[in-house]
């Protein structure tokens, strides 16, 4: 494996030492300067694409295609140029540099692959090697390594010469690595007579890193810190790189060490994950974790505890390095938050209004109009059963178990958020614990279909549906059970291997293959479980953008240059036709002058896959008849998908209105004309919807909300020096004076549009909802601060008031909540919403909550984007950093 690897870093060599890699991508060195609004500065480099397949076909035969492209998939969407450090940090233990060849060599793959972890390393055994031979005792305190002057001049020489040994080794593959050995850190006396020279970081600067990645370069760290007055001080590399990670916030953090995990104190097995909120309590009391073992698992949890969900931790060898990152199997042991299991015998404890929203979002058949949400909950009168389940609800399962018979798991109902951090596993294992032999159904569409025949020691399936089983292994066992099933009506009909012209014991496929399989079909090397994404489509799209001159089409096209998949190639401006367009880096492209009859034509021929309408409120309507025509003159296929960034289409029952976070993601997958939702409009309704079920009749909650001043849109400007029209601000700073223009204090369409929406949460027999709302002009750029006061029917603490947030949102990339009232700095150029603030009157009657978003990305563009990822078959985040 060695030697294949170096041959095909070797091979691709040549090619891979020319570029430079941006957030996962590769790119020229070629740069260019765009300076936003905002001010700030923004660097967006030229494309040009190398190919990467070698090394992708390499990483095959370490796991299957679809997990070792989801996998990259993942990490390559996690950075993005303003935030390149985002996809992982590795500290090297000073004993893996002793295997300096097989470290460069498994770098150096991440490397030519697009990702950029940063990497810090130790040197312990190297230096207490020199300190001895120098006639220096290395002496420790409570594990701290006192460090005198002379410590730490060998120190500092040592971690030198070791940083530039990893340098040299990357650079002798081609890849490029930059050392940094000073300049990161910034730390106070850990306790100055007590252990001398040895630091306590108080402060991590993360823009050298940044500033090495976007130049194309690993970045190399030493675990040297410096005092305030410029004082060199040595610093435990583990401790460092738990600093770096909690301002970072990377997907992995990863120990790379020589033993390759941690290992069960008795039986000597590697842990394979442990997730910390369901099992750290239970294994912190096992007589075998103690000493070293005790605290490594003590600095991840508290170090978790800092992080996003999204993070984990893995403790790895150096040569396993790629199977651990690029497989669901992984090598190592995984460290996860996870979430605290439930276990319930009853609705009422887990709280009906909850179940009754995961079976209304998530339940096939209730989607698919075959049952209803009623009905769910009625079948759960007729029998004992039990639901299993996390916290926060990211999957939930339902058990019936009739005394005497049969358990069937009637229901598994998990989340993206569930598969994508294994949760599902987690509540099918409680499960597994409870039921020697369990029967349960899926449809054969089902995207994570190979997760239930790894799970099953049989199934059977016919006409588009699975039945699966474990603990039965005799196939007389398993037709005596289906025949119950089928006479007492408990798994539906369709499922079931039997119909009216056959018999069970004589059903079989059409094509007359045995009608059971009594063989567990496992895929080799799942011992984690399936997939930390669901499957998405990589097949290219390309997109037709008319509109593209304001802020919002702009914001657009930046979005759309880191877009895996989606190309730009169509924008349409009449008065920049002709003229290339800036910011889009995947291509070249020049705007036109769309004309209605260029639309139809370019529909019926199909020469985009989707369309997004970036105009003025009133102007869409003759461009969506355009593509509707064209569409209809299809001769085969299906017509493009449409977005609408304007109002006209947001009351349209037959347009699917598009804000994932609250209504249906599985209504927007199958949508072709979707409405994206309003800034002022969204939050909004990300502010009331925690709280329907509070509301005090017949009051209602008003949003006091002010915007920065592109939400005024733009108007036509002087052309510059090369004639190129330019659009200005309609409303500036200048003239708002420094302070705020209220507007549109009645009856603004974003009031309308959010009361409309949100009566569809609301019971069916319940009024409509309305709401008062007073928008503002501010001075400022981009970003909307929006304080939501609202009455309500009974008393709320302010911590009840944040849970209900968390519960609401739990699993929510784009959705952040923060304890403090959120500022213009929080959510300007985030893709985010953010809530904060939460307030309760002291009499307990009215709730105070502050959200925020920018009025140009999860206001417009990048709720644009999630809507056009999920309808073209996309990860919904693809191409939107997620990180904030």
């Amino acid at each position: 494996m060695l030697a294949a690897r170096a041959q095909v870093l070797n091979l691709s060599g040549r090619v891979a030492r020319r570029a430079v890699f941006v957030a996962g991508q590769r790119r020229p060195a070629v740069q260019t300067l765009h300076t936003t609004q905002s001010g700030a500065v923004r660097a967006i480099q030229t494309v040009a694409q190398t190919d990467r397949d070698t090394i992708t076909r390499l990483l095959y035969s370490l796991g299957t295609k679809r997990e070792v492209e989801r996998y990259l998939r993942i990490f390559s969407s996690s950075s993005n140029p303003s935030q390149p450090a985002k996809f992982a940090v590795i500290k090297i233990g000073g004993a893996v540099l002793e295997q300096l060849d097989e470290l460069a060599l498994s770098l150096s793959f991440l490397y030519r692959v697009g990702l950029y972890p940063v990497i810090l390393h130790g040197g312990g055994p190297q230096l207490n090697e020199i300190l001895e031979r120098e006639g220096v005792v290395p002496d420790y305190h409570e594990g701290v390594r006192i460090t005198d002057a002379k410590t730490l001049q060998i120190a500092r020489r040592v971690f030198l010469e070791e940083n530039l040994k990893i340098v040299t080794a990357l650079e002798k593959l081609g890849t490029r690595a930059r050392p940094i050995t000073s300049g990161v850190f910034t730390a106070d006396y850990l306790d100055k007579d007590k252990y001398g020279l040895v630091g306590r970081i108080t402060r991590v600067d993360k823009r050298p890193l940044e500033a090495s990645i976007r130049a194309g370069a690993l970045p190399i760290l030493t675990s040297l810190a410096e005092s305030a007055e410029g004082q060199i001080l040595n610093v435990n590399a583990d401790i460092a790189a738990g600093e770096l990670a909690k301002e970072l916030e990377p997907l992995k953090i990863v120990y790379l060490n020589e033993k390759g995990g941690l290992f069960h104190g008795v039986t000597g097995e590697k842990l394979d994950v442990i997730n910390l909120d369901e099992e750290y309590d239970d294994l912190m009391k096992q007589s075998w974790v103690k000493y070293g073992t005790k605290l490594k698992i003590r600095e991840i949890k508290e170090l978790l505890d800092h992080l996003p969900r999204s993070s984990s931790v893995a403790i790895i060898s150096a040569d396993s390095l790629q199977k651990e990152l690029f497989t669901d199997s992984g090598a190592g042991t995984l460290v996860r938050r996870g979430y605290k299991l439930f276990k319930h015998d009853s609705i009422d404890s887990l709280g009906a209004d909850r179940l009754r929203q995961v079976i209304r979002d998530r339940d096939p058949d209730v989607l698919a109009e075959n049952q209803s949400v009623t009905e769910v909950l009625n079948s759960l009168k007729t029998t004992p059963y039990t639901l299993y389940g996390d916290e926060p609800l990211d999957v939930v399962a339902i058990v019936a178990h009739p005394v005497g018979e049969i358990p069937v798991m009637t229901k598994l109902l998990p989340s993206r958020n569930g598969v994508l951090n294994n949760v599902v596993d987690n509540v099918f294992n409680a499960v597994r614990k409870d039921y020697r032999k369990l029967f349960w159904t899926a449809h054969a569409d089902d995207e994570n279909r190979a997760w239930h025949f790894e799970r099953a020691d049989g199934s059977f399936t016919r006409a588009g549906k699975s039945l699966f089983w474990y603990g039965v292994h005799d196939v007389k066992e398993v037709e005596k059970i289906v025949k119950e099933f089928e006479e007492k009506g408990r798994i539906d009909r369709s499922y079931l291997p039997v119909g009216p012209s056959a018999p069970p014991h004589r059903a079989a496929s059409p094509n007359g293959v045995r009608a059971y399989s009594t063989l567990a079909r496992r895929i080799p090397g799942s011992s984690r479980g399936y997939a930390t994404a669901v499957p998405a489509s990589s097949e290219p799209k390309r997109l037709g953008l008319i509109g593209a001159r304001g802020y919002t089409g702009q914001a657009l096209t930046t979005l759309l240059s880191g877009h895996p998949y989606l190309d730009l190639t169509h924008v349409s401006s009449r008065q920049l036709a002709g003229m290339p367009l800036a910011g889009y880096t995947k291509s070249s492209v020049l705007y036109s002058n769309l004309s209605v009859e260029d639309v139809e034509r370019m529909e019926k021929d199909g020469e985009v896959d989707a369309w997004v309408m970036a105009l003025p409120n009133g102007a869409a309507k003759p461009f969506v008849d355009a593509v509707d025509k064209g569409t209809r003159e299809r001769k085969n296929g299906e017509g493009s998908v449409i977005v609408d960034l304007s109002a006209d289409y947001r009351f349209e029952k037959e347009w699917t209105y598009g804000l994932p976070e609250l209504y249906s993601r599985e209504a927007i997958r199958t949508s072709k004309r979707i409405s994206n939702p309003g800034c002022y409009a969204t939050s909004s309704q990300l502010l009331i919807a925690p709280l329907l079920k509070y509301l005090s009749r017949p009051a209602w909650p008003s949003i006091f909300a002010m915007s920065g001043y592109s939400g005024a849109g733009t108007v036509a400007g002087a052309s510059d020096p090369d004639g190129r029209p330019t659009t200005v601000p309609k409303v500036t700073s200048e003239s708002l004076g420094g302070a705020v223009r209220p507007y549109s204090l009645t009856d603004h369409i974003h009031e309308r549009e959010a009361g409309t929406h949100l009566s569809t949460l609301l019971a069916q027999d319940a009024a409509p909802m309305k709401l008062a709302f007073v928008p503002n002009i501010a001075p400022w750029f981009s970003g909307i601060i929006s304080v939501m006061s609202m009455p309500l029917n009974g008393a709320l603490s302010a911590r009840d008031l944040k849970s209900l947030y968390e519960e609401k949102y739990a699993g929510e990339k784009l959705i952040k909540l923060q304890s403090s009232v959120p500022e213009v700095k929080d959510v300007q150029d985030q893709h985010g919403w953010v809530v904060g603030g939460f307030q309760v009157h002291s009499q307990g009657d009215r709730a105070v909550v502050v959200g925020g978003l920018d009025n140009l990305l999860k206001g417009a563009a990048t709720q644009c984007l999630q809507n056009l990822n999920l309808a073209l078959g996309y990860d919904e985040y693809a191409g939107i950093p997620t990180q904030h």
